[in-house]
């Protein structure tokens, strides 16, 4: 490991300063939270920062206490939510408000990882973490999203990747909260450009428009702020190979209108299937006027999720656990029993 200095910034637009690393002496800066992630790519060498820029202890003005709040949208003067960037999975998924009013949010969060890394891993570096990939994360192996020709999951173990995807790489988007932040309609605010906030349907995007990255931020932006709409008829599901600390197979993420006990309009973001978070706008449409409780309905309903998966040599079970998977989301947010076993 190459050495590197560590900067405290006392501001965001400190960090988002150093960050850009224009005129200054690092070229190679690079942002710690929780440090989960980073961490990581500096033990598996894959990061060489000349700089370490430390951002989990600032707070935007006003979060001085409270990391989790309400306040009416600028624009539609509906409530929503706001938490603070550094906020930790462990402060979402414990927090009353986000569990009463955006129920998928607090589940997606209490998902992820282990309790010792929710204590740890914030709001942001989630979103924000690298791929997974296990050709991506081993130094052996020189693919596409490190400057190589070749992703090695085509031809190689592609068990956990992408079903779909149009390449040139199969990772699957590895942050639990993007997907709930989408039925959501969440954004992320940024400080270090000139552009205020970015929707979490333009942040990340295909490979195949920049493959050694999975987000749109330009250099120097930092995520200060989530905003996102109530859901309090939200769900998430995920099924994982084991259910301790385990990255999930498949997982999706629902939020719900319901008039009169039927489906008047739904949001529903799979994730672990695609390069990035998996809108399902065909399972949208299919959901409409559907009494949740009716389960062949619903079951026909969900069967449309898989519609345009391109499978590869090792993952085709994703195709048959994605429709349950999507379900049992749907009965979640609809406040319905959940069966534990797979069905």
């Amino acid at each position: 490991m190459n050495p590197f200095s560590l900067a405290h910034p006392k501001t965001f637009e400190e960090s988002a300063e150093l960050f850009s690393a224009k005129g200054g002496r690092f070229s190679l800066p690079v942002l710690k939270a929780g440090g989960m992630d980073v961490v990581d790519h500096l033990k598996e060498g894959l990061a060489h920062p000349d700089l370490l820029i430390d951002v989990k202890s600032l707070r935007s003005p006003g979060f001085e206490g409270s990391m989790i709040r309400e306040e009416r949208g600028r624009e539609s003067g509906k409530p929503r939510m706001i938490v603070e960037g550094m906020t930790t999975l462990a402060e979402i998924a414990g927090s009353s408000m986000v569990n009463e009013r955006a129920p998928v949010l607090a589940q997606a969060a209490g998902d992820a990882a282990s309790p010792q890394v929710r204590n740890v891993a914030t709001a942001a570096g989630n979103l924000l973490q690298r791929p997974r990939c296990w050709y991506y994360r081993n130094d052996q192996f020189h693919c596409l999203k490190k400057g190589g020709h070749h992703c090695y999951a085509v031809e190689g173990e592609n068990k956990f990747h992408a079903i779909f995807s149009d390449g040139p790489c199969y990772i699957v988007h590895p942050s639990n909260l993007a997907p709930a932040l989408y039925v959501l309609n969440g954004n992320v605010h940024l400080t270090g450009s000139n552009r205020e906030a970015l929707a979490i349907s333009d942040l990340f995007h295909d490979p195949e428009e920049h493959v050694r990255s999975e987000h749109r931020l330009t250099a120097g932006e930092v995520i200060t702020q989530i905003t996102f709409e109530q859901g309090v008829n939200s769900g998430f599901y995920a099924v994982k190979e084991k259910q301790s600390f385990d990255w999930p197979l498949v997982f999706a993420c629902v939020s719900l209108d319901l008039d009169g006990g039927k489906i008047a309009s739904a949001r529903v973001c799979a994730g672990a299937v695609a390069p990035r978070p998996w809108p399902m706008p065909h399972v949208e449409e299919a959901l409409i006027g559907v009494d949740p409780d009716d389960e062949q309905a619903l079951r026909h309903a969900c069967s449309v999720a898989t519609k345009g998966a391109k499978p590869m040599t090792d993952n085709r079970y994703k195709v048959r656990l994605l429709p349950v998977v999507v379900r049992r989301a749907v009965r979640k947010a609809a406040g319905l029993h959940v069966e534990d076993l797979w069905s």
